[in-house]
């Protein structure tokens, strides 16, 4: 029994020299978001409104404001990027995810989103307290959406909101 376990070694100790290797970089992305967004200076970004986290007050041709909008502008700054906005419903940006032609969805999205399966949500970032209908409070925490599996853009958002936000 201890024999086999002797022979096994030369074959593990290949194995993790092949992956150390190989260049795999943990967390990655798979489609090279975050290298993508590095080397073309574009964030693409779709923007919900939902004020005060996103707004449109002068039309949807003019720039989004709002306190998430600065966020993602200075995390776009950071990678040597700039945003580039698209307007839309939750629904209709999420599929624009899922086909890989956003990169970052934003607009006062919670942790509660429909859809945490379809996309990346960050961890919370800010959490507040808001009342109810019925005169209470309800505690809310806020995340934005990434494209599911690029792991190296949503951990790069995560330490950038890390910093930002007290």
């Amino acid at each position: 029994m201890r024999t086999g376990a002797v022979r096994g070694l030369p074959l593990l100790v290949a194995l993790v020299c092949l992956l150390a290797g190989c260049g795999l970089s943990i967390p990655s992305d798979p489609d090279s978001s975050l290298e993508r967004i590095r080397s073309t200076g574009e964030l693409r970004v779709g923007v919900s409104p939902h004020p005060p986290f996103t707004d449109f007050p002068d039309g949807l041709d003019a720039p989004p404001t709002g306190t998430e909008v600065d966020l993602v502008t200075g995390f776009a700054e950071q990678q040597g990027a700039r945003p580039v906005w698209t307007p839309g419903g939750e629904e209709h940006l999420v599929e624009l995810m899922k086909s890989q032609q956003l990169d970052i969805i934003i607009g006062g999205l919670t942790s509660q989103t429909p859809y945490s399966t379809d996309v990346g949500v960050t961890r919370s970032y800010l959490t507040q307290d808001e009342p109810t209908s019925d005169g209470g409070t309800r505690s809310r925490s806020y995340v934005m959406a990434v494209t599911m599996g690029e792991n190296a853009l949503l951990t790069e958002l995560e330490r950038y909101l890390d910093r930002v936000q007290p």
